[in-house]
């Protein structure tokens, strides 16, 4: 069931807690709003939902994550993304934003300077090579949970094939373009860990900066902005507190979908199989599920 969530500030809430989860960049995270401390609120057709801070999920995802990188896929999916912008704006990095960002970001996964190097020259030599194009593709899941692809890939109807087969096995559908973006709002996303500083000064960094959100859990501070104004956050941030973990323009739910845990089991699959293909760059869906349902899943 999709449900047009309404935000509300609120103390006190029994009723029965759910998570929110929706994959960015390959955090799976549980949204929450900052709002001089306190914790958020949802009021759906159910009832009034928590919007707690970040699920043990998250945490695991985060680790995961940096096991992930001494992966060749994860580093060739970050050449390609520098090689494109490179390409398309040139190798200056302080005269190209993107290849700025794309570049930031390979730091912050620990790719080696030279496999950086390597890759800006591939796209601003101007050679012969791979001519990468940017795709996204929509489509529904189990449980009819929105998921959006994108990708760069130097073979359309190749990718399109594999994207498509990966839907169709897993009990979902491929859609056209648009068929599910409107469920999601396109905003900057910042990833600092939580070392980097305490919740409160990064709460009052981020307010400061023009951020709209801040979620710090145990292991990440999460910072989220308007698309517009990404550029002037990040930089803003960065000289505070130095490169932040990952950043990026990503897609955020801003409607979500409640799945059975058979259900949930199965958008994870598609998950896993969609990023596992080198020309996917990012997977973002928005499906809900309890904690406990959550736990079960991770523990089989």
């Amino acid at each position: 069931m999709l449900r047009k969530p309404l935000l509300l500030s609120l103390r006190n809430n029994k009723r029965r807690r759910r998570n929110v989860f929706f994959l960015s960049r390959g955090l799976l995270l549980r949204r929450k709003f900052c709002i001089s401390g306190r914790v958020a609120y949802f009021l759906t057709d159910r009832g009034f939902k928590t919007m707690a801070g970040h699920s043990k999920w998250a945490n695991i995802q985060h680790r995961k994550g940096k096991q992930d990188r001494i992966r060749a896929k994860i580093f060739s999916k970050l050449a390609r993304e520098i090689t494109v912008a490179a390409k398309l704006g040139g190798g200056d990095i302080d005269m190209n934003p993107r290849l700025r960002l794309a570049v930031a970001t390979a730091r912050g996964q620990s790719m080696p300077k030279t496999n950086i190097e390597n890759a800006i020259q591939k796209g601003a030599g101007g050679g012969e090579g791979e001519d990468y194009v940017e795709m996204r593709y929509e489509g529904y899941g189990p449980g009819g949970v929105a998921v959006i692809v994108e990708a760069l890939t130097d073979n359309k109807n190749r990718t399109a094939s594999e994207v498509r087969s990966y839907f169709t096995k897993y009990g979902g559908n491929l859609g056209e373009t648009g068929s599910v973006g409107f469920m999601f709002d396109r905003v900057g996303e910042m990833i600092y860990p939580a070392d980097k500083a305490d919740a409160d000064t990064i709460f009052e960094a981020a307010v400061e900066a023009g951020a709209n959100d801040c979620q710090s859990g145990a292991e990440i501070h999460e910072i989220t902005c308007a698309a517009d104004d990404f550029a002037a956050v990040r930089e803003a941030l960065v000289a505070r507190f130095d490169e932040p973990e990952k950043s990026g323009l990503v897609w955020r739910p801003n409607v979500m979908a409640e799945v059975t845990e058979d259900q949930a089991r199965s958008v994870l699959k598609l998950i896993d199989a969609l990023e596992d293909s080198d020309d996917v760059q990012s997977v973002t869906t928005n499906f809900d599920v309890t904690d406990e349902i959550m736990e079960r899943l991770m523990a089989s």
